[in-house]
């Protein structure tokens, strides 16, 4: 039961992350939450927030370069 309320919250986020991708809003933080409940059952979802995460941070330290410079 907690698996299927767990899915179905990710699922809800996916979905708000969709809307909010088209409207602005905060999609990212949606699809972050989404995947993070779904990592908490599923390897696969694992590897992708990993990547993610690593993607967001790397992403973040060249912003952090770029307006130093300024």
């Amino acid at each position: 039961m907690k698996k299927v309320i767990m899915n179905l919250a990710a699922a809800l986020c996916f979905v708000l992350g969709i809307v909010f991708a088209v409207v602005p809003g905060p999609s990212v933080i949606f699809f972050l939450i989404g995947l993070t409940l779904l990592a908490v059952h599923y390897p696969g979802a694992r590897k992708y927030l990993r990547y993610c995460q690593s993607t967001l941070s790397k992403g973040c330290q060249l912003l952090d370069r770029k307006l130093a410079k300024r």
